[in-house]
């Protein structure tokens, strides 16, 4: 059985929580207690149902109801939840943009964790975030962290939501299932306060650079407990990240290409680490 509820009227407030997530003002996928997490798609749908951010609404079609019955991880929970059924055309209407993923999932917001609540559990290898301010990037890390065996990530000053509708989408739910937390600090001295913590459970803290001079990944990335920092694209880690750094690493890479797609990085980092632990 499913708690299926149709809906007709794109306006109607049942359906608020889904409702102009396009518009930066108006949508409800927002950091804050009264923020909520969107999943789009099936295989979302299906990894929120395993999360620590379990679907309290579902929003979808004909097609989307039938594969919501028919994921893996369906079951009590989910067929108790509201299913809110409409046409593509409401749905879409609704939501502010041409809809074709067939389903929605909604949960609330959950609180911040802390630095401590991912170490807590002594992942051997975590990633550390500075300045990532691109969806799309953030959603690529956690899910090249998934695949490869990260136990944790950090975002330190200037990252975007991981939690936002497109980074979940991008990280194909796995931002939902990899422990992560803001770094400790404020947004122009997080470096000292995290490290020390970091330094503390026994991490070693390699800093991602293009630069020539650095060490190479593949001489520095074995053995002990490793933290990999990235930056954003085209500025890269600032001068005081790196200097405080343990050590400052390079991917190698041929003559006349200056660097690498920041979750490209991160991943040729991850599987380094996979690599040698196998």
């Amino acid at each position: 059985m499913v708690h299926m509820i149709p809906i007709a009227d794109p306006l109607d407030s049942r359906i608020d929580g889904f409702r102009n997530l396009n518009h930066a003002e108006k949508r409800r996928d927002h950091a804050g207690s009264d923020g909520v997490v969107i999943g789009e798609g099936s295989l979302v749908t299906d990894r929120m149902l395993a999360s620590w951010c379990p679907p309290t609404q579902f929003l979808g079609t004909e097609a989307g109801l039938a594969r919501l019955t028919a994921m893996p991880d369906y079951g009590e929970l989910a067929a108790s939840t509201p299913f809110y059924l409409a046409t593509e055309d409401v749905i879409s209407e609704c939501v502010g943009f041409h809809f074709n993923r067939h389903i929605f999932a909604l949960a609330p917001r959950p609180a911040p964790r802390a630095v401590e609540d991912v170490l807590a559990h002594s992942p051997r290898t975590l990633a550390v975030l500075e300045g990532l301010n691109d969806h799309a990037n953030i959603g690529s890390i956690f899910r090249n962290a998934a695949a490869l065996g990260v136990g944790g990530v950090l975002t330190g000053a200037g990252c975007a939501d991981p939690l936002y509708r497109r980074s979940v989408r991008v990280s194909m739910g796995h931002v939902l299932r990899i422990p992560f937390a803001p770094c400790t600090g404020g947004p122009n001295d997080w470096q000292e306060p995290t490290f020390a913590q970091l330094r503390a459970a026994g991490y070693r803290i390699l800093a991602l650079t293009p630069a020539h001079d650095a060490q190479v990944l593949a001489d520095v990335a074995e053995g002990g407990k490793v933290a990999f920092i990235v930056g954003a694209e085209g500025p890269g880690l600032r001068r005081k990240t790196m200097r405080l750094a343990d050590a400052r690493v390079q991917i190698p890479m041929q003559i006349g290409v200056d660097s690498l797609n920041v979750a490209t990085s991160a991943a040729v980092a991850f599987y380094e680490r996979a690599r040698t632990h196998h």
